[in-house]
């Protein structure tokens, strides 16, 4: 794995000239040379990465998730993610364009943007799960990618930097409003991701190795269906309402109804065939989703 602490180490690796400012760069994909017959290698960039391109006959690798290039697509990355790019088939050529904006997070210090910066979720998604832009959302991206590389190429002043903070920050902006659009419009994709949702809980509370295996987590709910856990929850709560939390709760509590209303099993046996290890923990989250103890929702069966 090689690390780049500086942006000005990756574009020596890049082979491009050094940047105008040692913590923001504004990079012409285009004019990155290919490295002809390299290894690819894991990375990690210690700083921002914000991508709007298209490069055929190139496919990266990002955690555990390949993505191909071919479409227009804006893309994420924060400091510390490991990352890789290949040249998918060495018989042919590759092409590349589009834009990438570096930036250091020492830039951002002392300015708002520092402290919000990390609430915007697709710092966490994966690769596969980029955003895919309409051909007017890619223009309003690329012009306030432009209006950053002016600022950065003309001769740094105190107003540079709070007017380059501001164009990022409407970058952020559209990105969140155009991924909320995504959501929205991949109905048939986010709908079939909701089946899978609803048939992977089924078969985990239905196995009799709940008790063992303890209540499924967000995390495994997300990796079992190859999506990153913000992307997911992001996906859900748009298209249901619900983020991935709670509709593994929403299943798990139709499953104690039917033990309570069905069997005579005590509410200890039923937590710890749920895959609680606590009794109270169990009855609090009953209770909270349905104004009733499980007691007093087996009374209501008498």
């Amino acid at each position: 794995m090689r690390r780049f602490p500086t942006i000005s180490a990756f574009h020596a690796f890049l082979q491009l000239p050094p940047p105008q400012h040692p913590l923001l760069s504004v990079v012409d994909v285009g004019a990155v040379p290919h490295r002809e017959g390299e290894e690819p290698m894991n990375m990690v960039l210690e700083f921002y990465s914000i991508a709007v391109k298209r490069m055929h006959n190139v496919r990266g690798q990002y955690g555990q998730h390949s993505f191909d290039f071919n479409e227009g697509v804006l893309s994420f990355m924060a400091p510390n993610q490991v990352f890789s790019i290949q040249v998918a088939d060495p018989a042919e050529a590759v092409e590349k364009s589009g834009w990438v904006v570096y930036i250091h997070p020492d830039f951002l210090w002392n300015t708002p943007l520092a402290k919000t910066i990390q609430q915007y979720d697709f710092w966490d998604y994966a690769l596969k799960e980029a955003l895919f832009l309409s051909a007017k959302e890619e223009e309003a991206i690329l012009n306030l990618v432009f209006a950053i590389g002016q600022e950065y190429a003309s001769s740094i002043d105190r107003f540079s930097k709070p007017i380059i903070v501001s164009h990022v920050e409407s970058l952020l902006q559209y990105a969140d409003r155009f991924y909320h659009r995504q959501f929205l419009t991949r109905e048939k994709a986010n709908h079939e991701v909701l089946d899978r949702l609803e048939a992977l809980l089924h078969d985990y509370f239905k196995s009799d190795t709940v008790a063992e295996r303890g209540l499924p987590t967000v995390q495994h709910v997300a990796d079992c269906l190859h999506l990153s856990p913000k992307y997911l929850s992001n996906l859900l709560r748009v298209v249901t309402g619900q983020n991935t939390q709670q509709h593994i709760h929403a299943r798990l509590i139709a499953k104690a109804k039917e033990k309570l209303s069905t069997t005579t099993l005590t509410v200890s046996e039923i937590a710890y065939q749920l895959g609680f290890e606590h009794v109270p923990s169990f009855s609090k989250l009953f209770k909270t989703k349905t104004n009733l103890s499980p007691l007093e929702f087996r009374a209501s069966f008498t």
